[in-house]
């Protein structure tokens, strides 16, 4: 049993793309897990605002989410909030929405801390002899890398993700050539910065890929129908099957992307930027093979609760003064 018991914790995070809730018994039991893409970040990178509609599409979310925590009994919570909210003048807005329903107020990660919360998720449950590990979190507005065996050794934020890139790059549909080019190309002078930050990452032996752009690429290539995350946590994709399923997306449109088993049309239009970013990385670094994971920030978040006095529960409200 881990040190906290047979308490019900929770995390929540509040991505670029997709607003995430994980209830878990103990740190190692999950109870529930629930994403939901309600595209927070829409529209930042170019008005460095959060968006009135996209704030409110979140907390109807959050409040989905507070009811579910409340019925299962959750004691402790952790809240973040990623690259969206870090490229935002109005987060404050958001947080105070956010803090309103939840009972705690998000945490606002910065890239690094965000990385190495999502390698302790991410590689829970693995034996270190199959690292050293490169963990790649490709999220809607940034993409974490994160280097270790039996800890994080390195970490880089890059600010590359499927809602970035889409929205700077993608104007067409399907894309045409020369704005993948683009895509990939950008995804490529980011990861020489990765090499540079993380010179050990020559070294791995395992490369895990977390979040959307991973899990549906491993369902698509599967035909998942209906979603069956026991089947996509450490399935195997090999980069023949990430570029075979990268060219298939690239070149329909979104009608035809969305007739793909195992694409959930609230990712198809982002997905095929999301694509750029895994093959890219795959590329670039010579890896065969992906080990897709279903645990990630969130599980770190979980695990990252302390298991003694001066926590604080959902139930309590935050300190007087507390952000």
């Amino acid at each position: 049993m881990s040190a906290h018991g047979g308490r019900v914790l929770a995390a929540v995070d509040c991505g670029t793309n997709s607003t995430r809730l994980l209830v878990s018994r103990g740190g190692v039991e999950t109870l529930e897990r629930h994403s939901i893409v309600t595209c927070l970040g829409e529209g930042v990178d170019a008005s460095g605002c959060l968006a009135g509609e996209a704030i409110g599409r979140t907390i109807t979310v959050l409040e989905d989410y507070r009811r579910i925590m409340d019925r299962l009994g959750v004691e402790a919570v952790r809240a973040t909030a990623t690259s969206a909210a870090r490229d935002a003048r109005n987060a404050g807005e958001f947080f105070d929405a956010a803090e309103a329903v939840l009972g705690v107020r998000p945490e606002l990660l910065d890239g690094e801390t965000e990385a190495r919360l999502g390698f302790d998720g991410a590689t829970a449950g693995l034996v270190p002899a199959r690292g050293p590990f490169l963990v790649a979190d490709i999220g809607g507005g940034s993409t974490e890398f994160a280097f270790g065996s039996e800890r994080c050794e390195g970490v880089h934020s890059a600010d590359a993700g499927c809602v970035r890139l889409t929205e700077q790059f993608i104007h067409h549909d399907p894309p045409r050539p020369e704005e993948l080019h683009a895509c990939l190309s950008v995804v490529e002078a980011h990861l020489d910065d990765v090499l540079v930050a993380i010179p050990e990452v020559q070294r791995t032996a395992c490369f895990i890929g977390v979040a959307g752009t991973v899990t549906s690429a491993a369902a698509v290539e599967l035909g998942l129908e209906p979603y069956d995350p026991e089947q996509i946590h450490h399935f195997e994709l090999t980069r023949a099957a990430a570029e075979d399923v990268f060219r298939t997306l690239a070149t329909e449109d979104r009608a035809q992307r969305i007739s793909n088993p195992g694409l959930h049309a609230d990712r198809a239009d982002v997905i095929v930027a999301g694509m750029c970013v895994l093959v890219k990385i795959m590329r670039f670094f010579g890896f065969d093979r992906c080990l897709v994971s279903e645990t990630d920030l969130l599980d770190g978040l979980v695990r990252s609760l302390p298991a003694g006095d001066g926590e604080r529960s959902l139930c309590e409200p935050p300190a007087a003064g507390a952000r």
